[in-house]
């Protein structure tokens, strides 16, 4: 059976790889539309991305189990208004798949509609890799380099406190003078994502800096849980969401309070080394997430009732 995945945006979804392999598994075919005028209208399982989901598109799909993923909240502006549109809008599915609980009691949904529970992952491979060598920097950061403008201060400091930072990835036009202008950083440029691995094991730590605000505190930090599937340790700003994972992964996260110079170096000095045994971390893998969903449950039901 096909299960068609519909992403509703350009955003970087590494989830929709992990669901092809898993589905593939399974014995059923993955198919990735950008939008959903790409899937056929004999389509038996439709997965929305939302996302927003029209309820003229879904009605196209008559006869197709619908599920809705959100791996997010709204963010801002508007980020209630967002979630609420998203709620009353939204035609009822057979099923949705949150990235947590919290994302599930933010969004709202009062009825009886069955649901999944299913944070992020990381590929097996994260647990394998091991550095080639010695660190060359302090710290390495991946992911979204527009969230960098909150932490000028932050950045300039750790810069002056003479720590060397690797950025992984493409740096965002609004950060590009500001972390051209720090004297201790690198920038990888854009790679692909198995390099990936090779790329953070080049540093010490892992940085994981998250602005302040709804509902990046409370939702999953894909990077932080990549740094760890590779054994780095974290240095990281004190949030939520941070703090829950610190507790779980104890010794292996440190906060910073304070982003002066010292509070840098106090922070980075005597790290903890680099973990070389990882299998205890496999419950952060795709396959662990994505295994005993009670979506795939639904979905053969719905197959095994279609025969």
């Amino acid at each position: 059976m096909d299960i068609h995945f519909v992403r509703g945006g350009p955003s970087y979804l590494p989830e929709l790889a992990a669901y092809s392999s898993f589905v593939s598994q399974r014995g059923h075919r993955a198919l990735i539309h950008a939008t959903h005028d790409d899937v056929p209208a004999d389509a038996r399982v439709v997965w929305w991305i939302c996302g927003r989901v029209p309820r003229r598109a879904a009605a196209r799909f008559r006869d197709a189990f619908h599920v809705h993923e959100y791996a997010s909240a709204s963010v801002q502006p508007a980020a209630w208004c967002k979630d609420h549109m998203k709620r009353w809008l939204h035609p009822r599915p057979h099923h949705r798949v949150f990235q947590s609980e919290w994302v599930r009691k933010r969004l709202g949904f009062n009825d009886t509609v069955a649901f999944s529970l299913r944070d992020m992952g990381v590929p097996r491979t994260f647990l394998q890799a091991q550095a080639s060598g010695a660190a060359q920097f302090d710290l390495v950061y991946l992911g979204e380099t527009s969230r960098l403008a909150t932490f000028e201060q932050a950045l300039r400091a750790l810069d002056a406190a003479g720590l060397k930072l690797l950025v992984v990835g493409t740096v965002d036009e609004r950060v590009r003078d500001l972390v051209n202008g720090l004297r201790n950083a690198h920038c990888s440029g854009r790679v692909p994502q198995e390099e990936v691995p090779a790329q953070l094991l080049r540093a010490r730590a892992g940085l994981n800096l998250v602005p302040n605000l709804l509902p990046l505190t409370q939702q999953t930090s894909t990077k932080a849980i990549e740094y760890l599937a590779l054994g780095l340790p974290v240095v990281s700003n004190d949030y939520a969401w941070i703090r829950r994972m610190a507790a779980e992964h104890p010794g292996r996260i440190r906060t910073i309070a304070s982003f002066d110079e010292r509070s840098w170096s106090d922070v980075t000095r005597d790290l903890p080394a680099r973990e070389h045994d990882r299998s205890h971390l496999a419950h952060l893998t795709w396959e662990a997430r994505l295994a005993g969903l009670p979506v795939w449950t639904e979905i053969d039901r719905w197959a095994g009732a279609a025969r």
